[in-house]
C-alpha cells in the first residue's frame, strides 16, 4: 500500500531519530502543525513544505508532491480555514447572515447550500451537506475548542428552510448554550451600527502557534496570520461583542422565537 503524505514525512523524520519538537524547531514551525500533517488533517502551505525539505535534507521531494487539490467539499478560499479550524483550540466566531457552519443542523445547513447559485447536482449537494455535518462534530469533545458565537438578530430571525426548520436550528443553538457547551451571543437591532456588521469572521486560538483570523465575503474568503491584523478583527470583534446581549437574555430570545416560529407553521 502507497504511504499517504503525512506517512511519508514521519518516516523522514524518524531516519533522522527526531522528535516533532525536534522538526518544528528546525521548520520554524509549530509542533501541532506537525502532527496535523503526519496524521493527514492539514497539508502544508508551498512555504512551509520548503521549510521542511530544507530541515530534512530531502531535496524538494515535499514540496514537489505536496497534495494540493482542495476538499471539493468545501469552496477553495475557505480550505485553508477548515484545516485551522480542526486544530484550533478557542473559537470566535461572528455571522451577520447565517448560523455558523459548525453549529448548523442538518435540515438548516441543507437550505442554506440549496439556496446558493449556481445550482449543484444531487450528488454534489449530498456530498456538501455530509461534510457540513462532520465539521459539527468538533463539538463531541465536551472541552476543546472553547466556542462563541455571536449572531446579528436578523440571523435568528429569519425563518431559512421554513419555520419548523429554524425553530429546530434555534432550539439546538439554545440546547448548546444552556448545557455550557458553547457560548451565544445576540447583537439585537437597533439604531446604532457596530463594526462587525462589516461581514462574517471567525477567530481561533491554538496551543502552540500564534492565533488566525478568517473573513468572509461574497465567492472570497481570507485567512489571515499577521498580528496586527489579527490583532485588529479581534478589536472588531471585541467591540461588537459589548453591543450583544448576555448568555441567557440571549438564550430567551433564541427561544421565544423558535416558539414564534412554530405557531406559523
Amino acid at each position: 500500500m502507497a504511504m499517504t503524505y503525512g506517512q511519508w514525512l514521519r518516516g523522514a523524520r524518524e531516519a533522522k531519530g527526531w522528535s516533532q519538537d525536534e522538526l518544528a524547531a528546525r521548520a520554524f514551525m509549530s509542533r501541532s502543525m506537525i502532527t496535523a500533517i503526519e496524521t493527514n488533517r492539514r497539508f502544508p502551505s508551498e512555504t512551509d513544505a520548503m521549510a521542511l525539505d530544507a530541515a530534512l535534507g530531502t531535496g524538494d521531494v515535499l514540496t514537489t508532491f505536496r497534495p494540493k487539490k482542495p476538499n471539493e467539499s468545501f469552496a477553495a478560499w475557505f480550505e485553508d480555514a477548515r484545516q485551522f479550524e480542526k486544530l484550533a483550540t478557542i473559537i470566535r466566531e461572528y455571522a451577520p447572515t447565517w448560523v455558523p457552519g459548525i453549529l448548523q443542523t442538518e435540515a438548516y445547513a441543507t437550505a442554506v447550500l440549496d439556496a446558493g447559485y449556481p445550482r449543484q447536482s444531487a450528488e454534489v449537494r449530498h456530498k456538501w451537506i455530509v461534510s457540513r455535518t462532520e465539521r459539527t462534530r468538533l463539538l463531541d469533545d465536551p472541552v476543546t475548542p472553547e466556542v462563541w458565537a455571536m449572531l446579528d438578530e436578523s440571523v435568528i430571525m429569519r425563518p431559512v428552510g421554513g419555520y419548523d426548520v429554524m425553530a429546530e436550528q434555534l432550539d439546538h443553538l439554545a440546547d448548546l448554550a444552556e448545557s455550557g457547551r458553547i457560548r451565544v451571543h445576540i447583537v439585537p437591532f437597533g439604531p446604532v451600527p457596530y463594526p462587525a456588521l462589516d461581514g462574517l469572521m471567525s477567530l481561533m486560538w491554538f496551543k502552540d502557534q500564534p492565533p488566525v483570523a478568517y473573513t468572509e465575503g461574497l465567492r472570497v474568503g481570507l485567512l489571515h496570520d499577521d498580528p496586527a491584523m489579527v490583532a485588529d478583527i479581534q478589536g472588531t470583534y471585541d467591540l461588537s461583542l459589548g453591543e450583544a446581549l448576555a448568555l441567557a437574555p440571549s438564550i430567551a430570545l433564541m427561544r421565544k422565537q423558535a416558539r414564534e416560529f412554530r405557531k406559523r407553521d
